[in-house]
């Protein structure tokens, strides 16, 4: 039996690579005989240098960089030849600042600048930028106050990986949809659609571009916008072209099963999210989707996934599923309860391997 385990993070709790080792742990913990893959996911954010770097035999290098709240901190980045990755959460993330920190009207993303010098430094000529997990709502205003970030780059291409396709401002954009998320009052919103505005008639009127409405200029508070204003970025639907890059349908040939996930999953799940990305790219092998929190499941079942086990007791507090030795616990358990009375072995029988699916009738949590 071969199973290829490629998560996302569980967000705010454990990387990918670290559900892909639990997974795979407990799985080979009740049979020793199964082949277990690991292949940690991400669709743009949290986990895109841990999918990439391995897969295009590069190495990561670290640098200082200006956090979100201008301290100085070390940041990672990825060097493959003349390619660099860049997860700009590694500089500007909602991971860095606690909950009483996280006031967007102050976060600056100067640091996603600062990481893409290190790597030009470095002979970086060709970028690929994962846009998600910000704690910032600046449009990329602190990446231009770095003085010459547009002369060091100039010539450079940029490919951004993002999950998103909102414009920069409206109802759909950065301000309005994602600044709630990272700290903003109401109140504060609005302040910052007005500067987001501002901050759109100056690209403009400098590079030609109206970022207002363009697909994806909202991701990552606005820092898509400003870089495909300022250095013709380009955007790709995150989850798909990292599957291209670690040749996902070569490495799952010939599986039996595939265990996705995420955090929680629920109706956006099936909006360029990683799990609903695997389930287009499985190729006809059945896709289990073993996540923190599970809402929608009638959605997500309609959608294909073979089965929805939630990983987290419905019972556990939100503040204790999310430290990170109690969600080993959840998952390991969460396997167990799944296949440790199960002797099916054959491909025949892989529906019989995870008896434990989420009824049609609605929304449940274990």
């Amino acid at each position: 039996m071969k199973l290829i385990l490629c998560p996302d993070s569980f967000k705010g709790c454990l990387p990918a690579r670290e559900v892909a080792r639990e997974l795979s742990s407990a799985i080979r913990e009740v049979h020793p005989g199964w082949e277990t893959v690991e292949l940690p996911l991400a669709d743009g954010g949290e986990g895109t240098l841990d999918a990439l770097v391995p897969a295009l035999d590069g190495q990561l290098c670290r640098t200082m960089v200006t956090d979100p709240l201008g301290r100085q901190v070390e940041a990672a980045y990825g060097l493959c030849g003349q390619t660099a990755v860049i997860e700009v959460a590694e500089a500007c993330g909602l991971w860095r600042l606690s909950p009483s920190e996280r006031h967007p009207l102050v976060t600056t993303s100067r640091g996603v600048a600062e990481l893409l010098l290190a790597a030009r430094a470095e002979g970086a000529r060709n970028f690929l930028v994962g846009l998600g997990g910000t704690a910032t709502c600046d449009g990329g205003a602190g990446m231009l106050e770095v003085p010459g970030l547009r002369e060091k780059l100039a010539g450079c291409s940029f490919e951004l990986l993002c999950d998103v396709d909102s414009p920069l401002l409206g109802a759909e954009g950065a301000a309005r949809v994602f600044a709630p998320q990272k700290g903003a009052s109401p109140g504060e919103v609005e302040v910052l659609e007005r500067r987001l505005a501002a901050l759109a008639e100056r690209l403009l009127a400098e590079t030609g571009t109206d970022v207002r409405h363009l697909p994806g200029a909202g991701a990552a508070g606005g820092l898509g916008g400003m870089l495909m204003a300022c250095f013709g970025a380009r955007r790709s639907s995150g989850i798909d072209r990292i599957l291209e890059i670690i040749e996902f349908d070569r490495k799952v040939a010939g599986a039996d099963l595939i265990i996705t996930g995420e955090g929680k999953s629920d109706a956006q799940t099936l909006h360029g999210k990683v799990p609903f990305g695997v389930l287009r790219h499985a190729g006809g092998i059945p896709v289990v989707l073993m996540s923190g929190q599970i809402e929608h499941s009638e959605d997500l079942l309609s959608a294909g996934f073979r089965a929805l086990i939630p990983v987290t007791p419905a019972e556990m507090p939100l503040d204790e599923a999310l430290r990170p030795e109690t969600a080993r616990m959840n998952l390991r358990r969460a396997v167990n309860i799944c296949i440790s009375h199960n002797k099916y072995t054959s491909h025949e029988q892989v529906n019989c391997i995870f008896r434990i699916s989420v009824p049609c009738g609605g929304d449940h949590r274990r």
